[in-house]
């Protein structure tokens, strides 16, 4: 079987999986105070909202623009990953996980993936910024299924 992360349509899943969406939309948007109330309001029982909650998460394939990952090639020096990071910071993007492989020859492999609905300036320009940072050598932006 399978481990990690699956995309599924949602259709095809039991009932409980969309209601348990329904429960964390609830609390995310302060309609429920607690996961029992959010639970209840999505008609749940609160241990089929415990017991699925983390493992159940919306993904907005409509906007795959909003998703960017990008892997770096950075030289093992103090402040380079660190200037890498603020640079997302500073443009907008909110960073949902950053991956790096310890340093060999004086390089670090690095992937960055953040949502990019709130950048300050067109994707491409903000990649430019980060090829034209100290100690950043190489940057390739992926793409669900695509190497661009």
């Amino acid at each position: 079987m399978a481990t990690g992360w699956i995309l599924v349509d949602a259709s095809v899943l039991p009932e409980v999986f969309g209601r348990v969406l329904e429960a964390q939309e609830h609390l995310h948007a302060g309609r429920a105070a607690t996961a029992a109330e959010a639970a209840r309001m999505a008609g749940i029982s609160r241990s089929a909202y415990y017991k699925y909650k983390d493992a159940v998460q919306s993904f907005n394939a409509s906007q795959p623009e909003q998703l960017l990952t990008v892997h770096l090639l950075l030289r093992d020096k103090p402040g380079v990953l660190s200037a890498v990071l603020s640079a997302f910071a500073d443009s907008g993007a909110n960073i949902l996980t950053v991956n790096q492989n310890i340093p060999t020859d004086g390089r670090a492999s690095v992937s960055v993936s953040a949502r990019t609905e709130h950048l300050s300036r067109p994707v491409e320009q903000f990649l430019q910024s980060l090829r034209e940072l100290s100690g950043v050598e190489k940057i390739t932006r992926t793409e669900i299924g695509t190497t661009v």
